[in-house]
């Protein structure tokens, strides 16, 4: 997919070309079983060898980055920085971590300050980065609507905690496209995964879906 593929990145960790990984987002302020679904998901891919992807933000990024690091998993980091910034400041020693474990990635350039448009652009890279997205947890107006449309625009399957679909309107109409599965738990995520991977040609799945229903959110 070439769909908002960035002129270069900045990596800092270790790069594993054409490896599988699987996103885990949702929002910063998360509900306590918003944030278990989001461990629970991220020891779910560990096991399984797949690698975890966040955006190193509060609430459920953290989870499931440090999840992913104590399980002794892969995790990687798309921040909305440059690579030599650390945000938020409290996260400063989980992305030191994720650098010498996993991979931190940017596509800004060094010394860039968060912005409110750096963060959606990083969410479109998560988003063509890993093989499907699975929203752990989000509001009405939560910024995890930005990853599930860009997901959407890339065909790229959607994973939604039933909670996202019952609490908020833009869950509801999600939840009714093509390419997307409501699941209850981690294990129906690894569910949905299965079926995901049982088809051999990602490309061919997205363009499927793509031109099933091209639709925003």
């Amino acid at each position: 997919m070439t769909i908002d593929v960035p002129p270069f990145l900045f990596a800092s960790g270790t790069i594993i070309p054409n490896e599988t990984a699987v996103s885990v987002v949702g929002s910063r302020a998360c509900t306590p079983e918003g944030a278990q679904f989001a461990i629970d998901c991220a020891r779910m891919l560990t096991k399984r060898g797949i690698g975890v992807i966040a955006g190193l933000a509060k609430g459920i990024d953290t989870f499931a980055h440090k999840t992913a690091l104590a399980d002794g998993g892969r995790t990687i980091a798309f921040i909305g920085t440059g690579i030599d910034r650390q945000y938020p400041a409290e996260n400063r020693d989980l992305q030191k971590r994720i650098e010498n474990e996993g991979l931190v990635l940017s596509q800004f350039m060094p010394g860039a300050e968060p912005t409110r448009q750096t963060f959606p652009m990083r969410n479109a890279l998560m988003s063509g980065y890993g093989i499907a997205t699975i929203i752990a947890d989000a509001n009405e107006h939560s910024g995890t609507r930005i990853q599930a449309r860009q997901a959407q625009r890339h065909g790229r399957p959607v994973i939604l905690n039933h909670t996202v679909m019952d609490g908020t309107q833009w869950g509801r109409e999600l939840a009714d496209k093509p390419g997307v599965y409501v699941v209850r738990d981690a294990s129906g995520a690894s569910d949905a995964l299965d079926y995901i991977m049982s088809i051999d040609d990602v490309d061919m799945l997205a363009r499927q879906l793509l031109d099933a229903a091209p639709a925003a959110i």
